[in-house]
């Protein structure tokens, strides 16, 4: 149901490229699976940043049944059109999930147990988001292209943390970057 409501709903908000539409399956629902898969079991409040179409937050918020599948799902979203179709989506399959229409930099802290962005904002922006919105024991994931590493170097400038790079099985250049232990760099924390 999801793809077909991303189909129909694409040409007129552009959830996602236009140029992946015929690849969804791996592109975008099982690149969002595996995010799912390397991310901390059964935690209770999983946070997606910057929705947008609804990769990986969505499709982590369908598996609920999955024995992995966080206890609660929220959805961060600016764009008013895109929430729209987010919780269309959640009604039309009888999913749990919340949806807030807030910017990311402006959203109430949501405390997460994990934390999730794809295809937002380089790891230094991402790190931002995390400070706000994760616990101090969470875990953020990632999604990177071929460039991770060069971010990954760039975020180290200004940010001290744990991460594990695991290989993205729907692209060979691409890692999901598990990340915890975020703190900025020359900050102390008791």
């Amino acid at each position: 149901m999801l793809a077909d409501l991303l189909v129909k709903w694409n040409p007129r908000i552009n959830l996602v490229s236009k140029s992946t539409l015929n690849d969804l399956w791996s592109r975008h629902i099982l690149d969002s699976i595996q995010v799912l898969r390397c991310a901390p079991q059964n935690v209770g409040h999983w946070v997606d940043i910057g929705s947008g179409g609804g990769f990986p937050g969505l499709v982590v918020a369908l598996m609920a049944a999955e024995p992995e599948a966080p206890k609660k799902v929220t959805l961060i979203e600016s764009d008013q059109r895109k929430c729209a179709f987010l919780r269309t989506v959640l009604r039309e399959t009888g999913v749990k999930a919340s949806v807030v229409t807030e910017r990311i930099e402006r959203a109430v802290p949501q405390e997460a147990d994990v934390l999730s962005a794809r295809a937002l904002a380089d790891l230094t922006l991402l790190c931002e988001f995390a400070e706000r919105h994760l616990q101090t024991t969470g875990t953020a994931v990632f999604p990177k292209g071929a460039r991770w590493q060069k971010e990954l170097q760039s975020a180290q400038k200004s940010w001290s943390f744990d991460y594990e790079v695991v290989k993205s099985i729907t692209d060979p250049e691409a890692v999901i970057l598990k990340i915890g232990e975020l703190n900025r760099v020359g900050s102390h924390t008791p």
